[in-house]
């Protein structure tokens, strides 16, 4: 394990300089600050900067680490949380990690070097796992969207199960009894809860579950397309897809007119996360909200708490979701 001495040797200063630069930055002069953060880095040195961050001056930068900032969903979310850091006077470090474990760590380590206060991870990984941090402090992150099982820090989320089966109840009671599926990445808890609040409407309506209806897919209008070719195309086709994202929808809604089939005359599509093109799709389409915005600004302020030495109340958050139904679902016309 690194140490404060082995900093101090490669920065060419003292033990004391080393923890007076860190604890009071303000105290040394820049070249000297520069010199050490250097060897911190260098070093791969963490010093425990949540015992000590209450005496030194505050950076006021977030780190965000997003998956994709392609995604229409997390670009709601990121509009949600530069709203409300910027009314607390906080500025936003927007990380787009492609879902990489090491750039998220990478990311985070910001945090230890002194160059970011806090993270929220739009993901469901902890960045700060293989550091000390955490370990009897409060973690400086809150963790929103895509959750962990056994969060170590304060989580804003919503109850994707009960969604799920929401939204699985209105096919259902529009007569469709085979009910497809498009789900997103394998390793996200929210398709395993997507999937399971599926299983659960089709369940608690005796049906079973036709596991050879539920089709891969990554949350883009490419996998979408792909999986919509494959079920459009098969002699017991369902008469009903339900997409986890809405730009799988989208997606899916493509390739079924490409078939020559309606939308929703032959099959009915519905999405989920009510992006700003769920309404002006042809037809528009039927989704489950997501207050993405929410996210954000909730994210913000509980992770604020935390910088101030406090626990959020609550410390889990769930906000509310809606079913919005338009055009792209419809009664079935065909068993």
């Amino acid at each position: 394990m690194t140490t404060i001495r082995k900093v101090a040797e490669l920065a060419g200063v003292s033990v004391a300089t080393v923890s007076r630069t860190l604890k009071l930055p303000d105290v040394v002069t820049p070249k000297t600050r520069a010199k050490v953060l250097e060897a911190v880095e260098a070093a791969g040195y963490e010093p425990n900067m949540i015992a000590v961050q209450f005496r030194s001056r505050r950076t006021r930068n977030l780190v965000v680490l997003v998956p994709t900032v392609a995604n229409t969903f997390f670009a709601r979310v990121i509009s949600g949380i530069q709203e409300a850091a910027h009314r607390q006077d906080y500025r936003v470090l927007l990380c787009n990690t492609l879902g990489e474990e090491a750039a998220e760590e990478a990311y985070a380590r910001m945090v230890t070097t002194r160059q970011a206060d806090g993270v929220i991870q739009l993901r469901a990984y902890n960045p700060f796992a293989n550091t000390s941090l955490g370990k009897g402090d409060p973690l400086p992150m809150v963790n929103a969207c895509e959750v962990l099982d056994e969060p170590p820090c304060p989580t804003v989320t919503l109850d994707n199960r009960a969604a799920a089966r929401c939204l699985t109840d209105h096919l259902i009671a529009l007569g469709h009894r085979r009910i497809g599926m498009i789900k997103g990445p394998r390793r996200s808890p929210l398709t395993r809860d997507r999937v399971a609040g599926y299983r659960d409407a089709l369940l608690a309506a005796g049906l079973v579950p036709d596991e050879s209806w539920i089709y891969p897919g990554d949350f883009t209008p490419k996998s979408g397309f792909e999986a919509a070719g494959e079920l459009a195309t098969r002699k017991d086709r369902p008469t009903a897809i339900f997409c986890e994202s809405d730009e799988m929808a989208i997606g899916a809604i493509q390739r079924i007119k490409q078939s020559g089939l309606s939308v929703p005359g032959d099959i009915s599509v519905a999405g989920f996360d009510d992006i700003a093109f769920a309404s002006y799709s042809d037809p528009p389409l039927t989704t489950i909200s997501q207050p993405a915005e929410a996210f954000g600004r909730e994210a913000v302020a509980m992770l604020i708490e935390v910088l101030k030495g406090k626990t959020p109340v609550p410390a889990h958050t769930v906000l509310p979701y809606e079913l919005v139904v338009r055009a792209s679902t419809a009664p079935v016309t065909s068993i």
